[in-house]
């Protein structure tokens, strides 16, 4: 009995490990988005376009600009060209993680940091 629930196991980890999430990050390097977050209890919404290498957030009334420069198909580094603080001199580490029709969800984090916070962003244009 103990034999036939290993295999079943095993076979479980195989069919699982192989499972690749979809990944059509090319999709989404150009086009208007907006991503929610919870701050301080509360739900911020923020519209981005983004067109090649440069990315424009708007929030709460305000915009900015920030660069893009992309490693690879699915991962960026954005960095503020206006930075207000030192806090937005720093760079973020973007990561694609998986794709649907029209949204995608991201891992973000500053570089060098190994804080990494998940998000999902819906492509509106």
């Amino acid at each position: 009995m103990q034999k036939r629930h290993l295999f079943v196991l095993s076979i479980f980890s195989i069919f699982f490990s192989c499972y690749q999430p979809e990944r059509n990050c090319k999709d989404f390097k150009n086009g208007t988005f907006t991503y929610t977050a919870t701050i301080d209890g509360e739900e911020k919404t923020t519209t981005f376009v983004r067109n090649g290498t440069v990315e424009i957030d708007f929030f709460e009334s305000k915009s900015d600009t920030s660069s893009v420069r992309w490693l690879n198909d699915c991962e960026y580094i954005v960095k503020k060209m206006n930075p207000k603080n030192k806090a937005e001199e720093k760079s973020i580490h973007m990561k694609i993680m998986s794709t649907t029709k029209n949204s995608y969800t991201f891992e973000y984090g500053v570089v060098g940091s190994s804080k990494k916070t998940i998000g999902t962003a819906i492509k509106t244009k």
